[in-house]
């Protein structure tokens, strides 16, 4: 049995044990929701809207300056994703049951180009958010019972959007890869002119210049 299957497997025992009980619908306050960029491809983020199991819309989740990497003299690379995703530029989603969906509409400042998707947050997924497992904290150095509850987004250059789900101490598990679509009236709903939210730090604009964006590659 993959390690996926068995948290799923064990996700579900634990929801139709907490649901006998009248517990809450997950043993932690409140999840996280993240977004990040590749380095040197700086995003700005317009919003990040997340839509619970009970359909409740909970709109500016997030908004701003995605997480990203700079490093100088060029030395970082921005091609494909990190093995160990952080959790990304965020907040935690207060008063939400589990996700079930996710809209993000974010500007890629690199090329520069307006994009939006919506992210389904499948059940599997769900489930393994309720999964708590043995994890070592190396900021304390404790052993906890650990929860995935925290979705980092990825967003890349071409409106690429991938998403992993990971706890404070735990690894992260790569859940699902969505292709956007170009929001044709532009920037900020079309109410900018065209311009966009941020020019690019000297460093990203001239990694550009240098080397080009890496379509493709995530």
């Amino acid at each position: 049995m993959s390690r996926l299957k068995a948290l799923v497997l064990s996700g579900l025992m634990l929801c139709l044990s907490g649901c006998s009980l009248g517990g809450p619908p997950f043993p932690y306050d409140s999840w996280y929701l993240g977004l990040f960029a590749p380095n040197y491809m700086e995003v700005w983020i317009e919003t990040a809207d997340a839509v619970d199991v009970k359909d409740r819309v909970f709109r500016r989740a997030m908004s701003g300056i995605a997480a990203i990497n700079t490093p100088k003299e060029l030395k970082g690379n921005p091609r494909g994703w990190p093995q160990e995703p952080g959790a990304g530029a965020g907040k935690h989603v207060l008063g939400a049951d589990l996700p079930r969906l996710l809209y993000v509409r974010w500007q890629s400042l690199a090329e520069p180009q307006t994009y939006e998707a919506y992210i389904v947050i499948s059940e599997a997924t769900r489930k393994v958010m309720l999964v708590g497992e043995k994890a070592y904290c190396r900021a304390d150095g404790k052993w906890i019972t650990d929860y995935r509850k925290m979705l980092s987004v990825g967003l890349a250059p071409g409106g690429v959007a991938r998403v992993w789900l990971m706890g404070p101490c735990l690894p992260a598990l790569d859940v699902a890869r969505v292709q956007g679509t170009v929001v044709k009236i532009g920037p900020d709903g079309g109410q900018s002119g065209g311009q966009y939210a941020l020019p690019l730090k000297p460093e990203s604009k001239a990694y550009i210049e240098r080397y080009g964006i890496p379509y493709g590659s995530w």
